[in-house]
């Protein structure tokens, strides 16, 4: 008697922590699927509206000598497009892709990245020549110095992630300790170049409306600078998700919780 009572014991508490654990993990998925859902309206909102202020208030794009102010519209669309749309859907892919092998994930994380390289280029193009053409002063403001920051970590990360986590492949055995060493400040770089480039597209949109709308304007709010607004404040809302993300540990693949890299997760 006093066996089978121990033995039911043990059933119930097995079934308890089974309920539990089942429990945590609906509540996981849950918590999963809406951050992600959150995460993907707001990047691609954010560029559409980018996009929509720029045909409703600023009449559109073009490269042209006869409308600088049109080519100066392709710098804040192609820069939020680059620095927060593609590189936010980079960084997150990483993270939260937990079904697909990690070769797969590193190849979506630099297509994304990849996109991402010529918004940044043709955008920062646009503005200097926009500049050149109207008699503007290059790199004076802290939007643009921010910037010149955000583009150098930009390009420096991914030429070094691109040669060591995808061409060091080729000798997976050999390369596998310094990859993994490089792991950590890679992530490390690659969060504070996202940071900065949202931080360089909100004072870009600050010097815009002060510049463009006027302060007096401004300050009344009309409806321009109140999309304007609206996309600055949903790209604090994008940092925000990502950086909640980042700090989920739950949310990592199964093979790179607890902070340890193996190398057979690189493959």
């Amino acid at each position: 008697m006093r066996q089978r009572y121990q033995v039911k014991q043990r059933v119930q508490r097995t079934r308890s922590y089974e309920s539990d654990d089942h429990e945590r993990g609906a509540c996981e998925w849950c918590e999963y699927a809406l951050v992600i859902t959150l995460a993907t309206i707001l990047l691609i909102g954010v560029s559409a509206l980018t996009i929509f202020w720029v045909f409703y208030y600023r009449a559109g794009y073009a490269w042209a000598d006869e409308n600088p102010a049109k080519q100066f519209n392709l710098h804040p669309t192609l820069m939020v497009a680059g620095f927060i749309t593609f590189s936010g859907f980079s960084v997150l892919l990483y993270r939260i892709c937990r079904c697909f092998r990690r070769i797969y994930v590193k190849l979506l994380h630099a297509i994304f990245h990849a996109l991402a390289f010529p918004c940044i280029v043709i955008g920062f193009l646009a503005v200097f020549d926009y500049h050149n053409k109207s008699g503007i002063n290059n790199f004076y403001s802290l939007h643009s110095w921010i910037g010149l920051v955000a583009m150098g970590l930009f390009g420096i990360q991914y030429a070094v992630g691109f040669f060591s986590f995808l061409l060091l492949l080729i000798c997976n055995k050999g390369t596998a300790g310094f990859r993994a060493s490089l792991v950590p400040v890679h992530a490390a770089f690659g969060i504070l170049t996202f940071v900065l480039g949202v931080a360089a597209c909100l004072t870009g949109l600050t010097e815009k409306a002060l510049f463009d709308i006027g302060t007096e304007r401004y300050s009344a709010l009309v409806d321009e600078a109140v999309i304007l607004n609206t996309i600055g404040v949903s790209m604090i809302a994008i940092l925000a998700v990502v950086m909640y993300i980042l700090s989920r540990d739950k949310f990592r693949a199964p093979e790179t919780r607890d902070g340890h890299i193996r190398a057979s997760v690189d493959l």
